[in-house]
């Protein structure tokens, strides 16, 4: 039978350490609610002893969650420990988590004591926030950098005190997983009273090692993981919530579950992005955009056969409605005519072979292409029997020099060439396809927009012209302005010449 995991999330008190990242209470109890909704265990809330918000956050908190132990952080000194059980006193459910520093580094240099010392704090600590709760959580601070001998010894003596759960930090994310899990079975043979308290894990991502040793401490008896959305809090951050629950998911043979309903993993990571301003990278795992991605034609090959041929998880058990086919130059056609035919586009081979030169010729362009540019794509393919072809445009324009234009055009097989000069670029482009068609019309509209956004995507151009009183209509696109402007011109003089 699978052995029960509990998720402690941390993302509103070390992940609100990332600068710039601080919520406001109201913000606080929107994300306690989705970590509720998650299936989170216990919500570390704030430590209120810090500021009167985080203590009004911890209060709030407590009121506003009904399932999830609420935890309120604390040193090993009685003015914070009195505050944290204040703090916690709506709380269905409420923890203290103690602690002070064990390595050699926080004793000497940071606390100035011993190991005697350190251990009395530490047990007096406990035996203090037991008064007040009968869940009491002690962290060894630095526990990664601390002698397995002496935090055996911590250790042992906070469980005889009261704790019910001991914490274990690779506080500067030193350790190496397979020291961070011998540390883990060193207590589990050595503190002779640890079945009385469950091991608890807190990693740091400084050296990228956090989710590993994390589950190292799980394959050696850690059962409980202190995690955060998207990997958020101090320095390079902590072990990341999705990541651990999508391992649990994905490897049964650890015989390890939690409770996390994983299908709101991804609306909750997008919470949390927003609330604190800090977007996800694209190649984050579980919750990245790139997550799901294939741009490679290789793999959107192997994935339109069967999605397992390259994806682990099913994006759906994250909350991600399917995967993603990125086309980029280096798509294949099964990527292109996959996306076409979800467009509602079908084609005949040999329209398809003409379409994907006209695609990498643009994806040439371009980082990505998207539906928009595909349906562009698709549209220009029916308007190649049109009798106007754009086939050259060169512009030489500039503050100091007249605007020119030069125009070639294949009308009916027949090439035509002429330049003309106009008081911009585009005016001296349309003037020249004028002199070649013969037809006097008059530019009614202009209007050019982005397709989506950003400086490489494709513009799009509608002109309105007029021709012995009747209106004609013409489109363009380009990743080139001026091109999707004389391309919409000559679209809507073609229309006159259809007639």
């Amino acid at each position: 039978m699978s052995e029960k995991v509990f998720i402690f999330d941390t993302t509103l008190r070390d992940g609100e350490q990332v600068p710039g990242c601080q919520l406001n209470t109201i913000e606080k109890i929107e994300v306690a609610k989705a970590l509720e909704k998650l299936g989170v265990d216990i919500i570390e809330a704030g430590f209120p002893i810090s500021s009167p918000g985080d203590f009004q956050s911890v209060v709030e908190i407590s009121k506003a969650v009904q399932f999830p132990t609420i935890c309120a952080l604390s040193r090993a000194v009685e003015k914070d420990i009195e505050v944290a059980a204040d703090a916690l006193r709506y709380a269905k459910r409420g923890r203290i988590h103690t602690g002070i520093g064990t390595s050699d580094y926080h004793i000497f240099n940071k606390l100035n004591s011993n190991y005697e010392a350190i251990i009395e704090r530490a047990v007096a600590a406990v035996k203090l926030a037991k008064k007040y709760v009968e869940d009491v959580e002690f962290y060894a601070e630095d526990a990664g950098r601390t002698p397995n001998e002496y935090l055996a010894r911590v250790i042992e003596a906070v469980i005889k005190a009261g704790a019910t759960v001991v914490n274990i930090p690779d506080t500067t994310g030193y350790a190496l997983p397979i020291d961070f899990g011998a540390k883990i079975k060193y207590l589990r043979e050595n503190v002779s009273n640890i079945d009385k308290a469950i091991i608890s894990t807190h990693c740091h991502n400084d050296l990228g090692m956090a989710t590993a040793n994390t589950l190292a401490g799980l394959q050696n008896g850690a059962r409980q993981v202190e995690v955060t959305i998207n990997g958020i809090g101090e320095r390079a951050g902590n072990t990341s919530l999705e990541e651990i629950a999508m391992i649990l998911k994905s490897h049964k043979e650890l015989n390890l579950t939690t409770g996390i309903q994983t299908k709101q993993i991804m609306e909750v990571s997008k919470l949390v992005s927003r609330l604190m301003s800090m977007p996800v990278q694209p190649n984050k795992a579980i919750v990245g955009r790139n997550a799901f991605a294939h741009s490679s034609g290789i793999h959107q090959d192997g994935v339109l056969k069967n999605r397992e041929n390259y994806e682990i998880i099913d994006p759906a058990d994250v909350g991600v409605r399917n995967s993603s086919i990125i086309l980029t130059s280096r798509s294949g056609r099964a990527a292109l005519t996959h996306r076409l035919e979800v467009l509602g586009y079908k084609f005949s081979k040999e329209q398809i072979d003409d379409i994907y030169e006209k695609f990498l010729t643009l994806a040439d362009k371009k980082k990505e292409i998207n539906d928009q540019d595909l349906l562009l794509l698709a549209g220009k393919e029916r308007k190649e029997t049109r009798k106007f072809k754009l086939e050259l445009l060169q512009v030489l324009s500039g503050k100091t020099v007249t605007p020119t234009a030069t125009v070639k055009l294949r009308i009916d097989n027949e090439i035509y060439t002429t330049s003309a000069a106009g008081n911009g670029p585009i005016d001296a482009a349309f003037t020249a396809v004028k002199n070649i068609v013969k037809k006097r019309v008059h530019l009614e509209e202009f209007l050019i927009q982005a397709i989506t956004g950003g400086s490489d995507d494709m513009g799009k151009v509608h002109v309105q012209i007029k021709y012995k009183n009747d209106l004609y209509y013409g489109f363009g696109s380009d990743t080139d302005i001026l091109t999707a402007s004389v391309e919409a011109f000559v679209d809507a003089i073609s229309k006159i010449a259809d007639e």
